[in-house]
Order: C-alpha cells, then sequence, then structure tokens
C-alpha cells in the first residue's frame, strides 16, 4: 500500500473530511403505487443496500399488509436484485456498467389506502466496504486503517474524477451533433422557404401578366 508523505498527508485529510457522508434515507409508498430511487454508479464498483419498512407502531408486530415488491435494475434494465412481498432485505452486486441504477418499491394495493415508510440505506464504491473486516482480517492498528481509508477515498476520486470526464466528452459530442443537426436543419428550412417565395412570385407574376394587369 502507498503510505503519503508529510507534504501529502494534509491533502489526503482535507480529502478525508470533505467526503460525503452516506446516511439512509426514509421515504414513503401508497398502496398501489411505485417509488423509484436511483444512483449514479460507475463500472465495476461495488455497491450494496438494506431496506426495512419502518413500524408505525413500536412494540408491536409489523402489520401483514406492510410489505413491498423492490426491484433493482441497471441503467440498460437488467436486474441485479428482486424481491417480492417482502418487510425487509439486502442486495449486494458489483456493477458491470456505468449509470443510473434504479431501487423501485411496490406496495400492494390494500383497502383502505395505507401509506408504508420504508428506510433505504444503499452505499457504492469506498463507502460499500465493511473497514471493520478489513482492520480484522489484516490486524492492522489503528493509525493504518485510517490511512488505507484516505488512500480508497484518494482512489475513488481519481476514478470519478475520470468517470466525469468521460460523461462530459460524451455530452460535448454530442452537442456538436446536435448543433450540426441544427445547421443543416437551419439551411435546409432556409432554402424551402426562399423555394416557396419564388415559386409564389413566379406564380403571381404569371397570373397578373395573363390578366394582363402588369
Amino acid at each position: 500500500m502507498m503510505i503519503p508523505t508529510n507534504k501529502s498527508l494534509p491533502m489526503f485529510l482535507i480529502l478525508m473530511f470533505l467526503w460525503p457522508k452516506v446516511n439512509s434515507v426514509q421515504f414513503e409508498v401508497s398502496s398501489g403505487h411505485t417509488k423509484c430511487i436511483a444512483e449514479d454508479i460507475k463500472s465495476h464498483s461495488m455497491t450494496v443496500g438494506k431496506y426495512h419498512i419502518v413500524n408505525p407502531n413500536q412494540g408491536h408486530p409489523l402489520p401483514d399488509s406492510h410489505k413491498v415488491t423492490v426491484r433493482v435494475t441497471s441503467t440498460h434494465g437488467n436486474t441485479y436484485h428482486y424481491a417480492d412481498n417482502v418487510p425487509e432485505g439486502h442486495f449486494a452486486f458489483e456493477t458491470a456498467e456505468a449509470g443510473d441504477y434504479m431501487a423501485c418499491f411496490y406496495a400492494a394495493d390494500h383497502k383502505p389506502p395505507i401509506s408504508l415508510t420504508i428506510d433505504l440505506d444503499w452505499k457504492s464504491g469506498v463507502a460499500a466496504k465493511d473497514w471493520t473486516n478489513v482492520a480484522k482480517k489484516g490486524s492492522v492498528d489503528l493509525m493504518e486503517l485510517e490511512l488505507k481509508k484516505m488512500y480508497e477515498h484518494v482512489q475513488n476520486i481519481h476514478d470519478e474524477m475520470f468517470y466525469l470526464r468521460e460523461r462530459e466528452e460524451e455530452m460535448q459530442e454530442l452537442n456538436r451533433s446536435t448543433n450540426s443537426k441544427m445547421a443543416w436543419m437551419t439551411g435546409l428550412s432556409i432554402f424551402v422557404c426562399l423555394s416557396v417565395a419564388g415559386l409564389q412570385l413566379w406564380h403571381l407574376k404569371t397570373f397578373f401578366e395573363k390578366k394582363k394587369l402588369i
């Protein structure tokens, strides 16, 4: 593992503190409806997620009606996780393609209608690693573990920069292609308008000459 020097250590610490914290999110799904959460993940990245329905009555069993159907799909529609009629679950996989991954939660129709509160904890990249297990398996001290964390964060930032650069190049190519097509369409529209105007002038001139008005 690369160990940062004294000069590079402050930058590691800054990146460590600036790295966003990953927290779970809660949202509501009404019976008979679907709600999806999207996560933009780069290819060959580890991602893990846990979800459960929040019990509306603490201290009592979760009602049988409080269950959801969950499907996690890639940007191309490939299914990576599916669970039918469950109160909780988890998923873990390595992405094969970059793009938006969707976790969709469907609550079955219920009479009278109910609203389910779902807690979703979704992590990807460095945040998906279990550093406690890394420390146990490697028998490393606390400082070395922190250095490993910071190195992984910096490596992930490096990969993210190249990923964003690729996305930016794709968008620039799309803009250039769109501008070129718009230029052709504009030129064609002007040509058609001038042609129609010329035909109208020729038709009016011929009409007036036949009527001997000019």
